[in-house]
């Protein structure tokens, strides 16, 4: 067994088909949709190559800001509401003492649905006759808080943002549980005797310690933000006038709606600048956070 680990066609043999599978499917086609940003192309006929203009374009473009703001939304949501109740329920779930796996795997259960089923399923909960939300401000007497909650401007994308944190969260709570269970008991013991105990046995011993997979969900979340589509698609499409339009959503209308394949393909460009740019201040800022603690 040692002789096979020394030789280094062992590990070819594993290394080489899963780099070929990252270079085919994210290499190649990173390459391609660059290639194909800084041109103009239909999608049949040969592309035409124009400079820089899409990406010019793409930052006079009013419903693309609209777009990318929206996205900036969905990082912000992510980070100071869904981060929060992510932690609060591990917190909750961690403190239970009877049926434990039921709790983690009612809480879980949202993130094995398809974001198609989540989509359509609020969608239902949002109808403004049959849905759930209006039918419970109807029984407690609020009837004039009743709304279309997908078909107004002002609610359609915070309606999205709830549904996408209902249908992510378990799985994160799931992670941080994890965290949670492999403190040492010892530490937790010797917290308590120094009277940590309830939030300030949270506050000063169960959150530092769980903090590395706090940062790593922190950062799942704002990369999932920059990169959300379906969710949107399905329930809005972007609407009502594009008043929920994240860029992902605006880059498939583009290609698929309009045909303006070259302009999409700088639409991609775009987000995964954004999204490593995002990624790179967080770590510049958890890093100088860290350093300053010790």
């Amino acid at each position: 067994m040692n002789k096979v680990l020394r030789n280094p066609y062992a590990y070819a043999l594993f290394v080489v088909p899963a780099l070929l599978l990252y270079i085919t499917f994210y290499v190649a086609p990173m390459f391609s949709s660059l290639r194909y940003s800084v041109t103009s192309w239909n999608g049949i006929n040969e592309a035409t190559f124009n400079g820089l203009d899409n990406f010019v374009k793409a930052f006079s473009d009013e419903k693309f800001l609209i777009a990318l703001k929206n996205n900036i939304y969905f990082v912000l949501f992510s980070v100071f509401v869904q981060i929060p109740v992510i932690v609060l329920v591990a917190l909750l779930v961690s403190a239970v003492r009877r049926l434990l796996d039921f709790y983690k795997t009612t809480v879980f259960m949202p993130s094995v649905l398809s974001t198609a089923i989540v989509g359509i399923v609020w969608k239902f909960i949002y109808h403004p006759d049959a849905g759930l939300v209006n039918q419970i401000l109807r029984a407690v007497g609020l009837k004039t808080w009743t709304r279309g909650w997908l078909g107004e401007e002002h609610f359609a994308y915070l309606a999205i943002l709830i549904a996408n944190g209902w249908q992510w969260t378990g799985f994160y709570v799931v992670l941080v549980l994890a965290a949670i269970f492999a403190i040492p008991k010892e530490m937790q013991e010797a917290g308590e005797i120094d009277g940590a105990v309830g939030w300030r046995k949270v506050r000063y011993i169960t959150v530092p310690l769980i903090r590395p997979v706090l940062l790593v969900v922190t950062l799942l979340s704002i990369t999932g933000a920059m990169k959300a589509m379906d969710i949107v698609y399905i329930m809005t499409s972007g609407g009502p006038f594009g008043s929920s339009e994240v860029m992902g959503t605006y880059m498939y209308k583009q290609a698929y709606s309009m045909s303006q394949f070259g302009y999409a393909n700088a639409i991609s460009i775009i987000i995964f600048v954004f999204t490593c740019l995002l990624t790179l201040i967080f770590h510049l800022v958890t890093r100088r956070s860290e350093e300053v603690e010790y």
